[in-house]
């Protein structure tokens, strides 16, 4: 009977990526996935250590396996937090047996079969430091998650910004763009599975290919996918990097068609004081004859971006300041967090001098504003044609995304009626909400 495993994924969707790699690998190696911890042979969770709510929940799930593990069975603990805190995990959780680092993903297999060959009185860990910093032995592993007609596609993992919030490169090193050949044979491979939008993820897409001699990487492999994948009909770009969206760039997303008209850019303040204290591009004008550019060239343009309120030091007037800037450049998509105090990032010496009470405040604040933006700008669809992808269905009512919705963290749009769950369809919308749209398929009339 074949061995069993159970894997839970924590975080974001480059964490799901390296969740189904690591799957993938056991699959391979005779494993079988199974939804059951309790039956399983091996559980694992892909842990995120970004900021301490994050953290706080993978030791929490960690816990529970733990204290309902039975005999023989083995626990692993992997992915981002255990890169940084492997032996604060082993503190905490007595009953992990294995830690593995958040770039050595590919030695799963190697490290379920460490673990049943002998007993350790403490956690087998797979961190060589120096898989922080050179490139990854992924093997023949697909690096996407695909669900339904999406799929993520990882282009590049680590980080060399030196934004003083983020502990990203503390966790995943520098940048180590992928082989831009690598990256068009998983293309076609997913356009062969009927894959409809592909999303590209990395910690700054932007940046892609700066290791690898590449001066516009990304331009370069958008144009290399649109010829190698040409029946993808969307190809979405997410985490733009502010200063690297270049003209070349722009022109690529204008000129074609399967590159939606969709830039997820986090600029995650607008007041020049508080950018230069996190460590980022503070030239505003630069942001605003950008986004010109980009709206004056690419019709519909819809803009995502991300701001942190509470940062060490952010004043009334800074706030003020950034209110101002969300009215004046009217995002189609806002997300916003409250700064969390992270142990040695270069912002550990600001402390964390805003109140709590403050930061709610301030959140609440900025997420109204930008909710009556959004409510307008939804206003304004209705009555007109949009395509959608289709996601799911259920009550009579299809639910889907058009190309304005990144997956999970944009809206949706509700189709009265079945449609196909993988395809794209034209819709008309019909009303408009805060976050989401309703519809009914082209050619049915709405009473």
């Amino acid at each position: 009977m074949p061995k069993t495993f159970h894997l839970v994924s924590l975080g974001c969707a480059k964490n799901t990526v390296d969740s189904d790699s690591m799957a993938q690998l056991l699959l391979q190696d005779g494993y079988r996935f199974t939804s059951a911890a309790e039956s399983a042979d091996v559980l694992i969770v892909n842990t995120c250590g970004f900021i301490r709510p994050a953290r706080e929940e993978s030791i929490a799930v960690l816990q529970e396996l733990a204290a309902n593990k039975r005999p023989g069975q083995l626990l692993i603990a992997a992915g981002c937090l255990t890169q940084r805190y492997g032996q604060e995990v082993a503190r905490q959780v007595p009953g992990v047996d294995g830690i593995l680092g958040t770039r050595r993903w590919m030695d799963i297999v190697q490290l379920v079969r460490q673990l049943r060959e002998k007993t350790h009185p403490a956690p087998l860990y797979h961190l060589p430091e120096e898989a922080r910093t050179v490139g990854l032995d992924e093997g023949n592993t697909l690096r996407a998650n695909r669900f339904g007609g999406s799929a993520y596609l990882k282009i590049a993992d680590g980080c060399r910004r030196p934004c003083a919030f983020c502990s990203i490169p503390l966790i995943k090193g520098t940048l180590v763009s992928r082989p831009l050949a690598r990256i068009l044979d998983e293309a076609r491979q997913l356009e062969a599975e009927g894959v409809r939008e592909l999303i590209l993820i990395a910690q700054d897409t932007t940046d892609y290919g700066h290791d690898l001699g590449m001066k516009d990487g990304l331009a370069d492999l958008l144009e290399a996918l649109g010829e190698a994948a040409p029946q993808i009909q969307w190809i979405r770009v997410m985490y733009a990097y502010p200063g690297y969206v270049t003209d070349r760039l722009i022109r690529v997303m204008a000129e074609r068609p399967q590159v939606l008209p969709y830039l997820d850019m986090p600029l995650q303040h607008a007041h020049p004081q508080t950018l230069r204290r996190m460590r980022r591009p503070a030239n505003l004008d630069w942001v605003r004859r950008t986004l010109n550019k980009m709206r004056a060239n690419i019709p519909q343009l819809a803009i995502r971006t991300t701001f942190i309120v509470g940062y060490p030091g952010e004043t009334e007037e800074e706030f003020s300041a950034l209110l101002d800037f969300v009215r004046e450049i009217r995002f189609d998509r806002v997300g916003a967090f409250q700064f969390s105090f992270e142990p040695g990032t270069a912002s550990e010496p600001l402390g964390d001098t805003v109140p709590a009470e403050a930061k709610q405040a301030r959140w609440e604040q900025l997420m109204e504003t930008q909710q009556a933006i959004s409510l307008q700008i939804n206003q304004e669809w209705v009555g007109k044609t949009l395509d959608v992808l289709v996601e799911g269905y259920d009550n009579g009512i299809s639910i889907a995304r058009s190309y304005r919705d990144a997956p999970e963290i944009d809206g949706l749009v509700f189709v009265e009626g079945q449609l196909p769950v993988g395809e794209i369809v034209p819709v008309r919308i019909t009303g408009a909400m805060p976050y989401d749209l309703t519809a009914v398929p082209l050619e049915k009339k709405h009473a």
